[in-house]
Order: C-alpha cells, then structure tokens, then sequence
C-alpha cells in the first residue's frame, strides 16, 4: 500500500474561484421569477448547485490557505494569504446571500415539484424566519472577520506558538497521557503554564465570542443562545435537551468509572490531568504504516469500500501525518466543495490513540465520499447533529479489532482505553454543553465574564461528571482555554449524540453484516433528509429517551465487565 504522510495541495492551487459565481450574480440577482414559477425555479437551482459544486464562494483559494495555515501557523505570508482569502471570500458570499435569502420565501407548495431539492428548500424556509433584510445580513457576515472568526484564530495561534524543553503545544498535550508519572507530570505543568500565560487574551478573546453570539440572537430573535445551532444542524431543541438530561442524570457512570481507575492506579483521587492516561502496558508503539495497515483491514472487513476509500486518502497526500512546529494540534478532516479532495490531519506519535485517531478522521472522510456520490453539491454536508456518527463507527470498529485476540490482562486495558474514549465523547462533552450554555446565560446576565469567574464555572460542570475521584488540580480550572469548540458555539453536542447513535448502528451490523447496506445509504444521505427522518426509517426514535438510555446502557456493560475484570485479575 502506497503511503504519503504529507498533504498534497496542489489540487488547489491555480483555480479560477469567481467566473461561474459572477456568471450567477449577473443572471439572477435582477429576477424574481423563479419565487413563483417552479419551471423557471428549477433552473436557477440547477445553475446554483453547478456553482456549488465546482467553485462556491472563492473557495479555492481560501481552501488552500485553511489547510496551509492548519500546517504553519506562525507563517506570516500564509496568513496573509488567508486573510485575502477570508476577505474575498465573504465579498463574494454576500453577493450570492440574495439567492437563498429569495428563496426561503418560495412557497412550500413549490416544493413538491422539485423533488431533488425539497428538503434543502424547507431548510431554508425554517431559517428564513430568523434572518435579517439582505443589507442586514451583509452587514452580519462582514462584521464576523473582527468580531469572531479573528479572535477565535488568535489564541489557537498563540498556544501553537509556545514551547517548552523543545515540545511544542501539540507534543505537551500529547504527552500528559504519557504512562511516565514524570514525564505526564512535567507536560502537565508545562501545558498549565502556557495557558496561564495566555489567559488574559483568552478572557477577552471568549468574552468577544460570547457578545458575538448574543448580539446576533438579539437581531435574529432565537431566544436560547443554540437556537442558530440546532435550526442549522436540522435538528430539534427538544431532542438535544433530551439527550443532554439523559446523559447528565447518569453522571453515577463516570464517577464510578474514575473510582475504579483511582483503585487501579492506587491512589485515593487521579490528578485532574492524569484522568485519560492508559492503564497497564500501552506504550507499544505503532507506526505509521502498521496503523494504516490494520485500520484498513478492519475497514475491508466492514465493507471494501471503506477499505478502498482510506487508501486512496493515504496514497494521493490527503492525510498529513506527524507533529510539526507551528502545525494545529488535535486532529480535524476538512472537505469544501463537493469537487474538491478531503484532506486529513493528524499529529500522529504511535500511541494506541493514535491509531484509532486515525479511524475516527477516515471515518469522517469515508462520510464525505458517500455523500459525493449519492447527492447534489446542495446536499453536500453532515450535521453536526451526525457528524461524528461515522467516524465512532469506524473507531470502535478498530478497537474491536484490538480487543478480539486479547488475554484477560490486555482486554482490561483496551477496554478502559475504550471507556476513556466513550467517557470523553458521552459524558464529557454535555459537560462542555451545560458548561457553555451557562456560560452564555451568566454573560447575558453580566456583560462580562472575568477569568475567575469562568474558571469557577468550568470546574463546576467538570466535577459534575467526573464525581469525588479525580482531583480539580490547580491549574485546571484554565483548561477552558485550550476547547476551541467553545467558539464554535454548541457543536459539542454531537460528540455524543454522534457516538450513542453510532452504538445502535453497531449493534445492528454485529447482529446482521448485511445491515452495513443500511449503514452505507445513511452515510450517503447528506442533508437530503433531516436527522431525525432518517434514523425512523431504520427503527431508530431520537426523540424517547430509552434510545439514548440504550447507548448509556452500552457504556455500563463494558463498565461493569472492567470491574469484574479487575477483580478476577487481582487488581482491586
């Protein structure tokens, strides 16, 4: 199997990003007819999901230097060169918000006639309720550059730029899982340092977000500070309220998880930064290559497709593989226009993480090329609300596949390995909603929102989940200023519905492989449905409770099973 640990962008570069976009501009912004004749409405939605498809809104350049800066962030020419992108890029967005601002006026009774794009157009009848004039959304999405999108970047950027002992950011959060109690201990005080060091800037940074946010409800009329979120994930409040009620009512769950980990490890309480260090011997270190081999072993054994799609990723430079200086920390998988190469990142160091790292960003990846070939560029994309459906599929597939030929000793640690992993997607992140929904309600109350303040805040939705045996160390109450999903204003629910539903669909194919079919189709649906239409038609009702009981329940057995292991070993 051919591997390049590089990105290769120049897919990207050299592209014309505004030809078929002026074409557009120049045709339709003078008419109207298409509002009310559905033949003539057909028309201008073909020529818009062929603009969509093959150039959007400047979005090659600005493709090119996300990506480019993802890799550099100190660069100052990148930089620049994003900022030029960004600009044109919201220029010409503006000039083409007239369309979809028209036509969340269509009458719904058009609809019925234009089959293919239904469900985009009713998507955009129900955000049309809360939109501005088309000067007054203008105005919006100019404004966004310097009251978000600048100050979201700059603290990610300055925590990229820190080193300590010659790591990097990226290498020191890495390293807080080491198994060495020196060495994790020692990250851990470097990494508070760096957030100490760069927490008044986060402080003005996040109380710039959080007026952002507030300011656009205001002019929009959402009243709860997710409503923009939801209405765009295509997906309910109340479903959301009850997976985030169900998950946070078994908060007994991850305390006890911890209480079995202190046990373990021999301690009355873990550290607030040891809390995800593996138990037992899982140093072993992987390389890159055998990572890839075994992830598309598992993948072919799901479906070939799976298996085929990730090596292309890996041959073509769409994976960019190892830590650098400068590069982002964490992992993301990135897609822009339908026509455009997925590109994957990584800071890949060999540990088991790693490998499942790796399966959870080609999952994503897999999703974006399912999509493309099913659906219109309009359809083009996944909701956060089931996101991160595909890519927990994929990583707990993975791990399966790590636990299947284990002894009694390494099963116990894979299986903790899976429990920290499930602890952080479930549990973890409602912790970071409740956290951020509070958060926006204190600084509606407040107007500002000091360091301290939102410390005390985060401790508070921290300790909730994680119960009287992890520490709240000092130092961590900073931790906030590393979550750059924050920013982004709710997304963090998915992790968890994501995963949970995830474990229905895994239950499914466990039960019949031929059900992958079904897995396959609802992979490929893109926006064409709304998430809750799609999980009925494979059995699934997001809306009962029970069904996010039933992914809880998964995460008790293998719980329970960790325990008993546990003792039958002689560990507790």
């Amino acid at each position: 199997m051919e591997i390049k640990t590089k990105w290769d962008l120049r897919p990207l570069r050299g592209k014309d990003s505004s030809k078929r976009a002026q074409r557009f501009i120049k045709k339709w912004q003078p008419r109207d007819d298409y509002l009310s004749d559905p033949v003539v409405l057909a028309q201008a939605l073909s020529d818009y999901e062929d603009l969509m498809r093959y150039e959007g809104a400047a979005a090659w350049d600005y493709y090119y230097f996300i990506l480019a800066n993802s890799l550099d962030q100190a660069d100052p020419k990148i930089k620049a060169g994003l900022n030029k992108a960004t600009e044109r890029k919201k220029q010409l967005e503006n000039d083409l918000r007239f369309f979809e601002l028209r036509l969340a006026k269509v009458q719904p009774k058009a609809h019925a006639k234009l089959a293919s794009h239904k469900h985009f157009l009713e998507r955009l009848l129900a955000q049309g309720k809360h939109q501005l004039s088309e000067e007054g959304e203008r105005i919006i999405s100019l404004k966004e550059t310097t009251s978000y999108d600048n100050w979201m970047q700059m603290t990610q950027e300055f925590l990229a730029k820190e080193e300590r002992h010659g790591k990097n950011f990226s290498q020191i959060s890495s390293l807080i899982n080491s198994q060495n109690k020196k060495v994790r201990d020692q990250a851990a005080v470097d990494f508070n340092d760096i957030l100490e060091k760069n927490l008044a800037v986060a402080e003005h940074e996040l109380n710039s977000v959080l007026q952002n946010r507030r300011t656009n409800d205001q002019l929009r009329g959402f009243d709860r500070p997710d409503g923009e979120r939801l209405l765009a994930d295509d997906i309910s409040t109340a479903v959301v309220d009850k997976l985030v009620g169900t998950v946070a009512a078994h908060n007994d769950l991850p305390a006890k998880y911890y209480q079995l980990k202190a046990k373990l490890f021999g301690v009355d309480k873990l550290a607030y930064h040891e809390r995800n260090v593996s138990y037992g011997n899982l140093e072993k270190k992987y390389s890159f290559a055998e990572a890839a081999a075994l992830v598309c072993e598992v993948f072919a054994n799901l479906h070939p497709d799976f298996a085929k799609i990730l090596e292309g990723f890996l041959k073509n430079g769409q994976i960019d593989a190892f830590p650098a200086k400068g590069k982002r920390g964490g992992a993301a998988c990135w897609n822009s226009l339908i026509s455009q190469p997925t590109y994957i990142l990584l800071n890949f160091t060999g540990q088991l993480r790693d490998v499942t790292t790796l399966a959870h960003e080609a999952g994503h990846g897999i999703n974006n090329k399912l999509i493309k070939r099913r659906q219109t560029a309009l359809d083009f994309e996944t909701p956060p609300s089931t996101a991160e459906v595909a890519s927990t599929f994929m990583e707990d597939f993975v791990l399966e596949r790590l636990m299947g030929d284990a002894d009694d000793q390494l099963r116990l640690q894979l299986l903790l390995a899976k429990l920290d992993d499930d602890l952080s997607a479930i549990f973890r992140q409602v912790a970071f909603y409740r956290f951020e929904t509070d958060l926006h309600a204190d600084f509606a109350k407040k107007g500002y929102l000091p360091r301290d303040e939102i410390g005390k805040l985060f401790l508070k939705h921290m300790a909730a989940y994680m119960g009287d045996y992890v520490d709240q160390s000092p130092g961590s109450e900073n931790w906030w200023v590393y979550v750059n999903h924050f920013r982004y204003y709710f997304y963090v629910y998915s992790y968890s519905s994501g995963l949970l539903i995830s474990k229905f669909l895994q239950g499914k194919v466990r039960q019949d492989p031929e059900f992958i079919e079904k897995v396959i189709a609802f992979l490929s649906a893109g926006t064409s449905r709304a998430p809750q239409d799609l999980f009925l038609r494979m059995g699934a009702d997001i809306t009962d409770s029970q069904f996010w009981e039933a992914g809880i329940a998964e995460f008790e057995k293998n719980l329970n099973e960790a325990w008993s292991l546990a003792r039958q070993l002689g560990k507790i």
